[in-house]
């Protein structure tokens, strides 16, 4: 796909700041990103839509999967993943992530992310759907994302990092030693220097901050890591954040994207009523992956026999398995059993689903929760090489906004969070090699608007 040719309209920037880096999004990919730039001596800018911390990663459950347990393997990894992603995986973009993925968990450790333990002092691995072996890493029970999100920011903060001044329009200021961030910040549009490439973003900055109204941050580098688009959908276990602005400023400024059909719904979400809309508690794979069972309202589970896998299927097996079931039966929802769990299990290993689903007037430990499938992740996106570089010079996208090929038409569960951390530090050693060569300018040229593509011709 190309460029849509439509723009957003705003006045021009007010206020600008130079950088050598601009990261658009605060998740493990975007602060992932940031960190190793800075650390490289690149002068990086973070611009988020809302605070630091809001955003998809800190809502993330299950937690984060590596071959990391004893017997298990990256090629294990890599055949779990393929067969999830339905035969559409870039089987190279998959061979990188299991491969660098557990050392990609070390260094997130060693950041300051902790996880749970086994007893011995191990890593507790868990099962999640798709996965043949226990490989999924997660903290705190149920509050993997949470936890990474809190090393990161902190990370962040530790290392300087917070809103620059306003200096005037070109000018460096004072560097704060650590990526400077700029909270509360809508982007807007690419900006380009003459030859095409990036050269930084326009940003309405909304509420509170040292800047404020329309500004621009001007970098010869931009990385997209801006998270889904689960918003577009009245259903969805996303936050409110989001909406899809990182594709969008992809596409008017012609960049490529690549299978945005493939929107993962995923199969337990808690309802709420056919009426509910927004964003919806999700009820974690790994509810599943320790021995939860799906049951009709008799029951019944039906999922087995309809997958070798059974409740533990990949994703799009599973929701259509739910859905089938509640076409055959003209019900509105399917139910997940973990009464067998008991309350200190509950408790231990899943705090904050059990929070939620008693906030809404359901006790896991006496009753069985009721789900139905919502969208969850697009798998999808700008679509990128193995290091991050989309087909707009200068322009880097990763996580969930990116479209690396390791997901195909279906994600594997727990794979997200490990690619937004894999390919956020490939697109960091990649900008750092360019500057060590010389490949950055000195100095961001004027930049302006990316123009748009003329217009397709009439039918």
């Amino acid at each position: 796909m190309t460029s849509t040719g439509i723009r957003l309209h705003a006045p021009a920037p007010g206020w600008s700041i130079a950088a050598d880096v601009v990261v658009v999004g605060s998740g493990v990919a975007g602060l992932t990103a940031a960190l190793r730039c800075e650390a490289a001596g690149l002068r990086t800018v973070v611009v988020t839509k809302a605070r630091l911390d809001d955003g998809s990663t800190r809502w993330a459950q299950g937690g984060i999967a590596a071959a990391l347990g004893e017997g298990d393997t990256p090629q294990q990894h890599l055949d779990d993943t393929l067969v999830a992603g339905v035969g559409l995986c870039d089987e190279d973009a998959v061979r990188l992530l299991v491969t660098e993925g557990p050392d990609a968990v070390h260094r997130l450790i060693d950041t300051g992310a902790h996880f749970d333990e086994s007893a011995e002092g191990r890593l507790a691995l868990t099962r999640e759907g798709g996965h043949h072996r226990r490989r999924i890493a997660h903290a705190g029970g149920d509050a993997t994302g949470a936890e990474i999100s809190r090393a990161l920011v902190e990370a962040v903060v530790a290392h300087g990092g917070g809103e620059p001044p306003a200096p005037p329009d070109g000018a460096g200021g004072p560097r704060p030693a650590g990526p400077r961030i700029i909270e509360n910040a809508l982007v807007l549009d690419l900006l380009t220097d003459a030859e095409g490439a990036a050269a930084g973003v326009s940003l309405h900055v909304m509420g509170e901050g040292q800047h404020d109204g329309v500004g621009a941050v001007h970098a010869p580098v931009v990385v997209l890591a801006t998270g889904g688009m689960g918003q577009v959908f009245s259903a969805t276990t996303n936050p409110s954040v989001s909406t899809g602005d990182g594709v969008a400023l992809a596409l008017r400024a012609g960049a490529e994207v690549s299978d945005l059909e493939f929107v993962q719904f995923h199969p337990t979400v808690l309802f709420l009523g056919l009426g509910a809309e927004g964003q919806q508690p999700l009820v974690s794979e790994a509810v599943r992956g320790e021995g939860a069972h799906l049951v009709d309202a008799d029951g019944t589970r039906f999922m087995v026999g309809a997958h070798e896998l059974a409740e533990l299927a990949p994703r799009d097996i599973v929701a259509k398995g739910i859905t089938r079931r509640m076409l055959e039966q003209g019900a509105d929802h399917m139910f997940l059993d973990a009464r067998h769990f008991g309350a200190a299990m509950w408790e231990q290993r899943f705090p904050t689903i059990l929070a939620a689903c008693r906030a809404h007037g359901i006790d896991p430990v006496t009753e069985p929760i009721p789900v139905a499938p919502a969208a969850h992740y697009a798998s999808g996106g700008v679509r990128t090489d193995d290091r991050g570089r989309t087909t707009v010079p200068g322009l880097y996208a990763c996580g969930e906004v990116a479209c690396t090929g390791v997901h195909g038409a279906n994600r594997l569960a727990s794979n997200s969070l490990l690619e937004g951390l894999v390919y956020a530090e490939r697109i960091a050693a990649d900008i750092t090699a360019r500057h060590t060569a010389g490949g950055l300018p000195a100095r961001v040229p004027v930049a302006h608007p990316a123009p748009p593509p003329p217009p397709p011709p009439p039918p």
